[in-house]
């Protein structure tokens, strides 16, 4: 009669095991997953210059908590990606890197099983708003055309957008503006002018350049460069010399340094102009005052650093007294000038007479 009764608990017990274990068994199966991507995330807005892009996350599984954003940047064919920098938000304005390149952007979503990250499709080539740079007025050198002295570049008048960015190439030109070369190393708003550059002329090349491209524009060649100490530097032409511009007898020197005698004597003369420079081919003349006391000595041409000789021959006329003095008239012309006129000058120089 108890046999029974022992037998159904027995039963009963295997039953409600079985049971518990069909239920845990499916909630087994439904533990939480990282977060999976249904629909990729997009970008709105334009492509171009200066706009603003916004991301749209997508469509994700498994109840993400969160979302974070980096944007990058693509090739021309949206291969090649790249991070932006610092670009982590659902927004990004586009600059002017990005023109002709195309945009992407990843969204990672995060739970507490896990994160999983999708990318947007590239965006349309990134395009260039505003123009290209255009001179409106030309560029300029200013300062003091002086071996030694610095010379500064304003870059002149621009349209264009975005406003243009410059850079700048200095060049040294032949004495007429012609034959113009890059000077390494000048590249600055301003340049100190150096020796070689004394007779010839500067000017600089500008560059102004925004995300539509590059225009270039020259400023007029400076006037030549005038050595620090008159004198000094290469000789210019004498073609090179005009009004207002005139012919300076600088310089002279005897030799020998006094006379003693009625002998043969040299005297060189120096010419150059009144900005300093050495004159080469200037059309030099020396006469002794009075007429008789020296025969007269042909007309003499300046060389290549402005220096002539000429040699004078005294005659019997010449007094030989202590203290006294050979008083000689020198005059400086350029071919073709009127003798008493043009760029022409004349000075009196005289040399001792110590017997």
């Amino acid at each position: 009669m108890h046999v029974k009764p022992r037998t159904i608990l027995v039963l009963v017990g295997a039953a409600f095991a079985a049971l518990a274990f069909t239920a845990v068994g499916p909630a087994a199966g439904n533990a939480a997953a990282a977060p999976q991507n249904t629909s990729l995330p997009s970008i709105s807005g334009a492509a171009r210059d200066g706009s603003t892009l916004t991301a749209s996350k997508g469509g994700w599984a498994n109840n993400p908590t969160s979302y974070s954003y980096q944007w990058e940047r693509c090739d021309s064919s949206g291969g090649t990606c790249n991070a932006i920098a610092s670009a982590t938000g659902t927004r990004y304005t586009v600059v002017a890197l990005d023109v002709k390149q195309r945009l992407k952007v990843a969204v990672t979503a995060t739970n507490s099983a896990g994160s999983g990250t999708a990318t947007s499709r590239a965006t349309d080539a990134v395009t260039a708003t505003g123009s290209t740079p255009a001179n409106t007025s030309a560029p300029a050198i200013s300062g003091t055309f002086k071996e030694g002295n610095t010379l500064t570049v304003a870059p002149g008048g621009w349209s264009g957008s975005p406003t243009p960015t410059f850079t700048y190439q200095w060049q040294r030109c032949d004495a007429m503006g012609g034959t113009c070369a890059d000077l390494s190393g000048s590249s600055a708003t301003t340049y100190a002018a150096i020796g070689l550059d004394v007779g010839n002329t500067l000017r600089v090349k500008v560059i102004a350049t925004n995300t539509h491209g590059a225009t270039l524009a020259t400023t007029p060649e400076t006037v030549m460069i005038v050595p620090a100490a008159a004198g000094g530097g290469k000789a210019i032409a004498i073609a090179q010399v005009s009004l207002p511009n005139r012919l300076v007898v600088d310089n002279l020197k005897f030799s020998p340094s006094h006379l003693s005698s009625r002998g043969a004597f040299v005297v060189r003369f120096h010419v150059s102009d009144t900005r300093g420079f050495s004159v080469q081919g200037a059309m030099v003349y020396a006469l002794v005052v009075p007429y008789s006391w020296s025969n007269s000595a042909p007309e003499a041409t300046t060389d290549a650093t402005g220096w002539v000789s000429i040699t004078m021959h005294p005659t019997a006329s010449m007094p030989l007294t202590r203290g006294g003095s050979l008083v000689l008239f020198v005059r400086a012309r350029k071919a073709g000038d009127n003798l008493l006129a043009g760029v022409s000058t004349r000075r009196l120089v005289q040399v001792t007479i110590r017997p």
